[in-house]
């Protein structure tokens, strides 16, 4: 990451909103925050639904507030390095998730194609809203994306 200032890891708010270094990743780190995302994930996994929403919800709100200090110390809004926004989003794609890796892997290619590509009206949120939650709601929306085509896939399998 060229020319960005870099994070305090030894600061718990830039570690966690740094996805405990995989955001220092020095290309893609928001695929690398995504597989961090996915480790995460498998202990989460393992969560009736009801807990793993209360635990998504304060991924999301933490995120907001983790992701708009760090932008705020670093003084550059929506720092590469961020991938916090990454852990929600993925999260959100894997609500009620079919369990197999074949799905987690699938969820991680559908987050990181709608997060990359920012399909409307993502890419209008990513330009609009600022802060902590502008940062966390383009994540949010791609991973809402991911979420519904990962479900359709699995009631109507395509093979």
């Amino acid at each position: 990451m060229k020319n960005l200032p870099a994070p305090n890891l030894k600061n718990p708010v830039h570690l966690l909103a740094f996805g405990f270094g995989s955001g220092c990743a020095p290309v893609a780190p928001g695929t690398f925050g995504t597989l961090m995302a996915v480790l995460l994930y498998l202990p989460l996994s393992l969560l009736p639904l009801v807990p793993y929403l209360l635990v998504l919800a304060l991924v999301i709100l933490s995120g907001i507030w983790l992701c708009g200090q760090t932008s705020r110390d670093l003084g550059v809004h929506d720092h590469g390095g961020i991938v916090w926004d990454e852990f929600a989003g993925f999260f959100v794609t894997m609500i009620a998730a079919p369990s197999g890796w074949q799905w987690i892997v699938t969820g991680f290619l559908l987050f990181r194609l709608f997060d990359i590509w920012k399909p409307w009206p993502i890419r209008v949120l990513d330009r609009r809203v600022g802060g902590g939650l502008g940062i966390v709601v383009d994540d949010l929306l791609a991973g809402v994306y991911a979420l519904l085509v990962l479900q359709l896939m699995y009631r109507y399998p395509p093979w």
